[in-house]
């Protein structure tokens, strides 16, 4: 088995690498990661530089693991930052390390990728090995392996990799026939909130697009973008991703890119952007030149549930942070992070410190499922 190490995936083959990703996890896909390369969303000067380390067998890729060398802890959505302000404290650098998983994106996925057919417990232990064997080469204080499936979680954990656990808030589809058939699994009160801020949407006359693929024009991307930007800036900061980037995605992802357009009187008053394959629907950005009462919730979530319902999507994630979205029908969901501590003294100190944080994390979760809209989610905690 031989080992690579590049410094950027666009010099990999996109239809091997595709192989690992037999669940065309959109984020995974060549195309993406290519794209975030080729726009400058990541590389030099970005604090993001790719590594995407590699096994290779006599048939070609065997393994992989999408890499990053950072250093700084923006993007990432699972925040360390008091961790490399301890290593300072004690004179020791925190950067640059490594990290496992995809830029600005907080959606739970495989990090370690292997060709189906082979012996997939093998494959993901020699891909770790390699991982740590690279960063203690270059001594890295650690390795982050960011927002993990269960498999890999199992994985990192049988050697000895630090496991913190977050939550966020997923829809899921139970078969539902359409969206007032969802309802119905609601409480009285929560149904009649819900229908009443969708009704709200429609009696001033907006009306939604969706916008898949290569239908999606430079026109509309450029709305779409300027609309996500301005959101960002009212919040202080740039967007970590460009222009370049989102003029590339309806070409590189097909259908998998969607935007959910809003529109009044002709012209567009809001626009959310999905990526979905045939398990989930993951909402990433929004942005609005118009207020209107309900938009957010229509636009960034009831139009999403739409589409799952209607494409019978397993399962919608819509993000980070926002308990706004449980009385919507949105469940606390546990995400993972995976962490490798080269330090002895470090690894011990924050392995207490994440066991400590789970059991309130844990405690969070069971507090936020009392209020969860649906009646037999009630009836449960009623009898607990």
């Amino acid at each position: 088995m031989r080992i690579n190490i590049s410094t950027t995936i666009t010099g990999i083959d996109s239809a091997d690498w595709d192989a690992l990703n037999p669940a065309g996890v959109p984020f995974l896909r060549h195309a993406f990661l290519a794209g975030l390369e080729t726009s400058h969303c990541v590389g030099a000067g970005t604090g993001w530089q790719p590594v995407p380390i590699t096994l290779h067998d006599e048939r070609g890729l065997a393994a992989a693991a999408p890499a990053y060398i950072k250093t700084h802890s923006m993007g990432e959505f699972v925040f360390d930052q008091s961790w490399a302000h301890a290593y300072a404290q004690h004179g020791l650098a925190y950067y640059p390390k490594l990290v496992l998983g995809v830029p600005f994106t907080p959606a739970t996925g495989p990090r370690l990728l292997v060709r189906p057919g082979l012996d997939v417990g093998a494959m993901r232990a020699a891909l770790i090995a390699a991982v740590r064997d690279f960063a203690e080469s270059r001594n890295f204080s650690s390795i982050h392996g960011l927002f993990v499936n269960q498999e890999d979680r199992a994985a990192l954990a049988e050697e000895g990799w630090l496991a913190r656990q977050d939550v966020q808030f997923h829809w899921h589809n139970r078969g539902y026939r359409d969206f007032d058939h969802y309802l119905e699994s609601f409480t009285a009160e929560k149904r009649k909130k819900a229908k009443r801020e969708r009704r709200r949407v429609a009696e001033q006359g907006i009306e939604f697009e969706t916008l898949l693929g290569e239908g999606v024009d430079r026109k509309a991307l450029d709305e779409v973008y300027d609309l996500h930007r301005d959101t960002f800036l009212r919040h202080g900061h740039e967007p970590y991703l460009t222009r370049a980037f989102f003029r590339i995605l309806p070409k590189a992802l097909g259908d998998a890119f969607m935007i959910k357009r809003a529109r009044l009187g002709g012209r567009t008053v809001a626009a959310a952007v999905f990526f979905w394959n045939a398990d989930a629907l993951y909402g990433r950005y929004w942005g609005a030149s118009e207020d209107h009462h309900s938009l957010h919730f229509e636009t960034c979530y009831h139009q999403g549930v739409d589409f799952c319902i209607e494409r019978g999507i397993a399962r919608f994630e819509p993000g980070t942070q926002g308990e706004h979205k449980v009385s919507r029908g949105f469940v606390p969901s546990s995400t993972w992070s995976m962490h490798w501590i080269v330090d002895p003294r470090f690894r011990a100190a924050i392995g207490d410190y994440l066991r400590r944080e789970s059991l309130h994390v844990d405690e969070y979760a069971r507090e936020v499922d009392l209020h969860v809209p649906y009646r037999d989610a009630r009836r449960s905690a009623r009898s607990k």
